[in-house]
């Protein structure tokens, strides 16, 4: 177990060298000049040459890679040619809302999910409308979709708000920076009533698509264990196919429904970037949305190396929790 949770952290950490290492080429083959993009083009030679000599530019190419490297690893990404702040502060101020609307839309994955599997294995009444209302929902663009939902559940029914995080006044602001926690941690109950509200429906959006990949998964996997010897042992002493499933079958047949848990996350980063400017939220995908137009390369590249690393870091992650339910995992090495 132990090599097998060595080798796993080993490939995260070769993963995040490798896409630091892309990021940086991508910085220096980019036609814009980092020192007059926040000197400004009619900055002076000797300010230029002493801008270029502080920021290290003039280093050999591997030791300017060694301090990029370095400094990502510390929490520095560098200054934002557009808001002169630094990168890692300004992710600080969005990062919160985009966490917190795909935390939402990943529970609500995981749980349509698993609704989806358990209803069509069981063949519960009803399984088929959700089915067809899942895969429906699925197979639409994320823009599309919560386009679609807007007109229906905003114009028309009225039930949610259009766009934005909150609307009641001075909410608290932190200290996780997500209005539903520090509601909680404030006793602000109509604070964390105003953003679900405001939740719901962009997480929702966000849901569907995993949701489906999900279940589909999860249900060939109970499927091909559900008439195993110890599930056929359960069923011989009186115990319901629900009850066979959830504290049988559920544990054997998780490990690929983790795995492809683990993509859908990854997935779903990149897709909140869209479903942000549908729904207006302040979010990383506005911040990034405002980085692009300006070549803002500091703030694109904090951005990329923050989705990568989460990606990685969660699918590694998933691994080892695999490797904790099938100890067998890390013997074969996965």
């Amino acid at each position: 177990m132990k090599t097998f949770i060595a080798s796993r952290l080993g490939a995260m950490a070769a993963i995040l060298v490798a896409l630091t290492a892309v990021m940086f080429v991508l910085q220096n083959i980019s036609p814009l000049d980092p020192v007059k993009a926040q000197l400004g083009a009619q900055a002076s030679a000797d300010a230029v040459a002493a801008r270029r000599a502080a920021l290290g530019l003039n280093d050999p190419v591997l030791v300017q890679f060694w301090h990029y490297l370095v400094g990502a690893a510390t929490g520095d990404l560098g200054t934002s040619y557009r808001t002169r702040h630094s990168v890692v502060s300004d992710l600080g101020s969005f990062v919160p809302a985009t966490l917190e609307l795909a935390l939402c839309g990943l529970a609500i994955a995981i749980a349509l999910a698993v609704l989806l599997a358990f209803s069509t294995t069981l063949r519960w009444r009803g399984a088929n409308v959700l089915r067809a209302v899942l895969f429906t929902g699925s197979s639409a663009p994320m823009f599309l979709l919560g386009i679609v939902g807007l007109i229906v559940f905003y114009q028309d029914l009225g039930w949610v708000p259009a766009n934005g995080r909150i609307a009641v006044p001075n909410p608290p602001t932190g200290p996780t920076g997500m209005l539903t926690v520090d509601g909680l941690l404030h006793a602000r109950l109509d604070v964390v009533a105003d953003a679900m509200h405001h939740l719901i429906l962009p997480a929702f959006v966000i849901a569907i698509g995993p949701a489906v990949a999900i279940g589909r998964v999860l249900r060939s996997s109970l499927l091909a264990d559900i008439d195993s010897d110890y599930a056929r042992t359960a069923r011989a002493k009186g115990l319901s196919e629900t009850r066979i499933l959830a504290r049988h079958v559920l544990r054997n047949s998780v490990g690929a429904a983790l795995s492809m848990t683990g993509l859908q996350v990854g997935l779903m980063f990149s897709g909140v970037l869209v479903v942000e400017q549908v729904f207006g939220w302040p979010g990383i995908g506005q911040y990034i949305a405002q980085s692009i137009p300006v070549a803002d390369f500091p703030a694109i590249a904090g951005v990329t190396l923050m989705l990568g690393a989460i990606y990685v870091v969660i699918n590694t992650v998933v691994d080892l929790l695999q490797a904790a339910a099938d100890p067998r995992i890390a013997i074969t090495g996965g």
